[in-house]
C-alpha cells in the first residue's frame, strides 16, 4: 500500500521582504531615455504620471476659466438672496403694521398741513409785515430800523429777512419777542444783539433779523424746476467730459 505523505508548510516560512530601494530604481529607470515623439511606447509608470499631470492641468484650467466664475456668481447670488430676505422681512413687518402706518401717515399729513397754514402767500406778506410792526408799537417800542431784505427763494418756499432795530426797556423787548413767537404766521428772530445805553436812564437797543417764510406761487415753482433741470443737465454734461 502506497503511503501519501502530506508536507505542511512551516508557519515560520514567510515571503521574502520587498526591496524598496530596488523598486524605486526600477521605477526611476522607466522615466529615463523617454522618446518624446513616441509617448505610446513609454512604460506604464510614465504614461500614468503623464495622464495624471494632464488631468490636473485640465482640472485647474477648468476651475480658473469656468468654475471660478461660477463661484463668484454664486457668491453674488447668495448676497442678493440675503438682501431679498431682508427686504421681505421689512415688507412683511410693514404689511402687518399697515393700519398703524396709515394712521401715522395721516397724523404726519395733518401736522404738515398745520405748518403750511402758518406760511403766508405773496399777497399776505404785507399784512404780516404790518403785524410785526404793530407787535413792537403795541409794546411801546420805538423802531429805528425796519428794512425788508432780498427774498431768498428755496425749493418750495421763499425766505424774507427783515433787519430791525428797536429801543425800549427790557420787559417790553422781551414781551415783543414773545408776541413775535405767538403770531399765527411763522416768524423767527435771529442774530439778536441787545445793547444797554450809556446810563440807566437810556433805553436798551435790540438789533435783530426777523425772518418770515411764504409759499411759492406756481410761476416761482416752475422757475425753480427749470433752474434745477438746468443745473442737473450742466452737471451731467460736465461729468461726461
Amino acid at each position: 500500500m502506497a503511503t501519501t505523505i502530506k508536507l505542511k508548510r512551516s508557519k515560520s516560512a514567510r515571503k521574502p521582504p520587498i526591496d524598496v530601494g530596488r523598486a524605486l530604481q526600477r521605477a526611476r529607470a522607466q522615466f529615463q531615455n523617454l522618446d518624446t515623439r513616441r509617448p505610446g511606447q513609454w512604460p506604464i509608470l510614465p504614461k500614468i504620471a503623464t495622464g495624471l499631470l494632464i488631468f490636473a492641468v485640465v482640472l485647474s484650467a477648468g476651475w480658473y476659466m469656468y468654475w471660478n466664475e461660477q463661484q463668484d456668481q454664486l457668491a453674488s447670488e447668495q448676497a442678493r438672496e440675503l438682501t431679498l430676505k431682508n427686504e421681505y422681512r421689512t415688507k412683511i413687518a410693514q404689511a402687518v403694521n399697515l393700519e398703524a402706518l396709515k394712521k401715522q401717515r395721516n397724523l404726519v399729513l395733518e401736522y404738515v398741513s398745520t405748518l403750511e397754514k402758518q406760511l403766508p402767500n405773496k399777497a399776505e406778506m404785507d399784512a404780516l409785515l404790518s403785524d410785526i410792526n404793530q407787535a413792537g408799537l403795541g409794546r411801546g417800542l420805538q423802531f429805528q430800523l425796519f428794512k425788508p431784505g432780498q427774498v431768498a427763494v428755496r425749493d418750495y418756499y421763499a425766505e424774507l429777512p427783515i433787519s430791525i432795530r428797536i429801543t425800549g426797556n427790557y420787559h417790553d423787548i422781551a414781551s415783543f419777542a414773545s408776541d413775535i413767537a405767538n403770531l399765527p404766521r411763522i416768524v423767527t428772530l435771529n442774530n439778536m444783539k441787545l445793547a444797554a445805553g450809556k446810563d440807566q436812564s437810556e433805553p436798551l437797543t435790540l438789533d435783530a433779523t426777523a425772518k418770515t417764510f411764504r409759499y411759492l406761487d406756481q410761476e416761482e415753482i416752475e422757475e425753480q424746476k427749470r433752474i434745477a433741470a438746468e443745473k442737473a443737465a450742466a452737471a451731467k454734461k460736465g461729468g461726461a467730459k
